[in-house]
């Protein structure tokens, strides 16, 4: 073998093709192709929907054990859950029968004690139940719209209350739905009184925006505490007596005010409330209200009038 053949590069056995630079620069423009054609016209979204249903079996096996497992856990914490809230109803059936025994007493002993006093029956409220459509659209005012109106014997002014306390009262009325003002308007006001001094009083809406009734004209030295509740007095002849409206939260007295600030919580859901029962006011019931005769001047004996 002749010694200048030694430096010269062996013979090319494979084809070899292009360098690896080369190829690397092809793909990458061609993934670059593809993202940008992907991007702007979907070109992929076929093949993608070909592979998202051929791979569905092997991703619903996959994820299996894992919803298993979720499963398995919510259904004891929900089995937990109804147990608790089970022996919480329980416990509350037991208490509400008592109370309604006490009720059903002190029912019939009103009764003979009014007709031993000759006094009249106590008016009674119907109802009507209706559900809460949406929240007015006001974003300064507090009110809500449900669906029963002038054809379902909605009046104006009725009282509006949930489960647990009154809710408002009905300020405007159309043929099919009907608004309610909540009482944690700024303006409305309602008479309640304190079940535990019996001292009335007159709740107004919040003007601040929080969800809190304000009981005003309270003197600095009245017995209210906080935690006393409030419930309607039934003095103005439009919601009915014994109707729970708030709980006293905060009492401020301060030396140089006359009267005392204080904050209430209303015990009706004015932010949740679902479904709602609409009473009849009271003054349906209740006699006209006499005429009281202007008095007339009295005459000046020089001709002119007092």
């Amino acid at each position: 073998m002749p010694l200048g053949t030694l430096g010269s590069p062996p013979p090319a056995f494979f084809k070899q093709g292009p360098s690896a630079v080369s190829k690397l620069l092809l793909f990458s423009a061609l993934s670059v192709l593809l993202m940008v054609a992907d991007v702007r016209f979907g070109v992929t979204q076929p093949l993608r929907a070909v592979l998202s249903v051929a791979l569905y079996p092997v991703q619903w096996l996959a994820l299996r054990p894992q919803a298993l497992a979720e499963y398995g856990s919510s259904y004891f914490e929900a089995r937990d859950t109804a147990q608790a809230a089970e022996r919480e109803l329980r416990q509350q059936l037991l208490v509400q029968a008592q109370r309604s025994g006490q009720v059903d007493q002190l029912t019939l002993e009103n009764n003979q004690l009014r007709q031993l006093l000759a006094l009249r029956e106590r008016l009674t409220t119907t109802g009507v139940a209706a559900e809460v459509l949406y929240d007015a659209a006001d974003p300064y005012t507090r009110k809500l719209i449900i669906d029963r109106g002038l054809t379902h014997g909605i009046k104006i002014g009725a009282p509006v209350m949930d489960a647990h306390g009154i809710l408002g009262q009905v300020t405007r009325v159309l043929p099919l739905v009907s608004e309610v003002t909540l009482v944690i308007d700024r303006e409305h006001s309602i008479p309640v009184l304190n079940t535990r001094t019996g001292a009335r009083g007159v709740a107004y809406g919040e003007a601040g925006g929080a969800p809190l009734l304000e009981l005003r004209f309270m003197a600095t030295n009245a017995d209210i505490e906080v935690g006393d509740m409030l419930s309607t007095s039934g003095v103005d002849g439009i919601y009915p007596a014994g109707v729970m409206v708030a709980k006293v939260t905060k009492v401020e007295r301060r030396a140089e005010t006359t009267f005392a600030r204080i904050l209430c919580e209303p015990v009706g859901r004015v932010q949740g409330a679902r479904h709602v029962m609409v009473l009849e006011p009271l003054n349906t019931q209740m006699p006209a209200r006499p005429q009281i005769d202007k008095p007339q001047p009295i005459a000046n004996p020089k001709g002119g009038r007092r």
